[in-house]
């Protein structure tokens, strides 16, 4: 892949810097024995590492330690219009489907409803991951919320190998939302499932004049502590693009090394902090793909790619950018972002 004609003059430096804070010596490395060495001397059952063998053994990245994942729960996050009035033919889940298929993933993603209409056709042939909880914006006046739309067991009764949730760390919601994911995930692991934890922030506090602190690598790598807390099998996450939450709203604890040592201001160096959070990676990174921008989908998502691989994170987890344009190209976008994770040019920083 020409990495220069996507990123410019950014590439260089993404792709040669080498990371000063926390060294890659001190992580635990994506591979392809990860479930042998990091979740084999684990509590989880014997079916839970049956399925996440399945998990990284599917698709493209098969066998390497990362993975790929479609996430297709915009239609209840963002309203159904909003996310498939570019592309209607992902209001059929099949399509849905055949695009995490064809696209080489590692799994899909995506309701209750969208995974049980074709769950006896397709639910050997890729990993379901069943997620649990949505924030839906049909209440009048809006607000922000994960609640169940789903349980534990229809997510087993179907088939699926994972169910994922969302918290939204840092909202008034946070503390309910905690203990009913934490439920649910225990649930999961006693029948056999894996579990994905978008480790979100929500408050309007942190949106701030002087920039968004959702993305902040301090606040976001401490939800990424938490969500490992509660046993997730993998950790969904934003790309930071800031730092110095704690510190700029005044709340919480940290400490002066976590930006003047740990997280510069590198995107690979923020990306690693949340790596670190997450036990060092022995739980893995997955990063947000983001919306669709257009002409642009393709760089960002490469660079987001190179930024997760090289920091030590294990995939991305991508939709809007795939299944908001025509099929083939959405499968052309997923493979390019398979290709970072195939590319043994794109080592650890």
């Amino acid at each position: 892949m020409d990495y220069e004609s996507l990123l410019g003059e950014e590439a260089k430096q993404l792709l040669t810097y080498v990371a000063t804070g926390i060294p890659a010596s001190s992580l635990i490395h994506p591979g392809p024995r990860v479930v042998d060495e990091v979740f084999a001397s684990s509590d989880r059952t014997n079916r839970v590492l049956v399925e996440l063998a399945r998990l990284y053994g599917t698709g493209r990245l098969a066998g390497t330690g990362y993975v790929s994942i479609l996430p297709v729960d915009q239609g209840v996050e963002h309203s159904a219009a909003a996310s498939f009035a570019p592309n209607p033919t992902y209001f059929d889940p099949q399509r849905i489907v055949e695009l995490a298929i064809e696209g080489g993933c590692s799994a899909v993603t995506t309701t209750l409803g969208a995974l049980g209409i074709v769950s006896r056709r397709y639910a050997h042939r890729i990993p379901f991951i069943l997620k649990l909880n949505h924030n839906e914006l049909l209440t009048y006046p809006s607000r922000y919320d994960q609640v169940m739309f789903a349980n534990v067991r229809q997510a087993w009764d179907m088939g699926a190998a994972g169910v994922g949730a969302t918290v939204y760390f840092g909202s008034p919601e946070s503390t309910r939302q905690i203990q009913e994911v934490s439920a649910a995930f225990h649930e999961a692991h006693e029948l056999g499932m894996f579990t994905v934890l978008w480790c979100y922030l929500r408050n309007p506090a942190f949106s701030t004049p002087d920039g968004d602190l959702h993305t902040a690598a301090d606040l976001t790598a401490q939800a990424n502590h938490l969500g490992v807390t509660i046993e997730a099998d993998l950790v969904k996450q934003k790309l930071p693009t800031t730092n110095g939450g704690f510190v700029k709203l005044g709340f919480g604890r940290t400490d002066p090394r976590v930006y003047e040592r740990y997280a510069t201001d590198h995107p690979i160096e923020l990306t690693r902090w949340q790596v670190v959070n997450s036990y060092a990676g022995r739980i893995g990174l997955i990063n947000s793909g983001g919306e669709s921008h257009g002409a642009s989908d393709l760089a960002e998502a490469v660079r987001t790619a190179i930024i997760n691989k090289r920091a030590g994170g294990v995939g991305l987890i991508s939709g809007r950018k795939a299944f908001q344009r025509p099929f083939e190209e959405g499968v052309a976008l997923l493979h390019a972002i398979q290709d970072v994770y195939l590319d043994p040019a794109v080592e650890l920083a």
